[in-house]
């Protein structure tokens, strides 16, 4: 990973977007973006830039220093993306299915999960990080969420 913390989030050879379900509840939709934060977060510790401290000495923690797009699409627009980005060599693509979000115990999720078929799994997120030109040709002209 090329990481540059002196170019501006245009300029990094790197992207990184979420895409959530539009049609979610706020809560729902802030915690699928939460979340894939901390997966993306968790398989590339290197995109979190170091930390700094403030002109009183009050440390802060590092943030993504790629910056990251919150996007918004369709149920339908996110198992097509995701499906397109998993065939894309370099991209890592981390996906929320809506029984992460039902299941209230993480290995209840699991089994959920483990029974159902691929092309029946919902998807209420996704997150794409790799290089700025592949990740720029998959999401095409999503909207920023509003």
């Amino acid at each position: 990973m090329d990481v540059r913390t002196d170019l501006s989030t245009r300029q990094a050879k790197l992207k990184w977007v979420i895409v959530v379900d539009e049609a979610l509840p706020a809560g729902r939709l802030v915690n699928a973006a939460a979340c894939m934060a901390a997966s993306v977060g968790r398989e590339l510790p290197e995109l979190v830039g170091p930390g700094g401290a403030d002109a009183s000495g009050a440390d802060h923690p590092g943030l993504p220093w790629a910056g990251c797009s919150v996007l918004a699409a369709d149920a339908d627009t996110l198992r097509e993306l995701r499906g397109k980005a998993a065939a894309k060599e370099g991209v890592l693509v981390v996906d929320m299915p809506e029984a992460a979000q039902t299941a209230r115990i993480y290995d209840q999720y699991l089994e959920l999960l483990a029974g159902t078929k691929g092309e029946d799994v919902v998807y209420t997120a996704i997150s794409l990080v790799g290089p700025r030109n592949a990740v720029d040709r998959l999401v095409g002209r999503l909207p920023l969420l509003r």
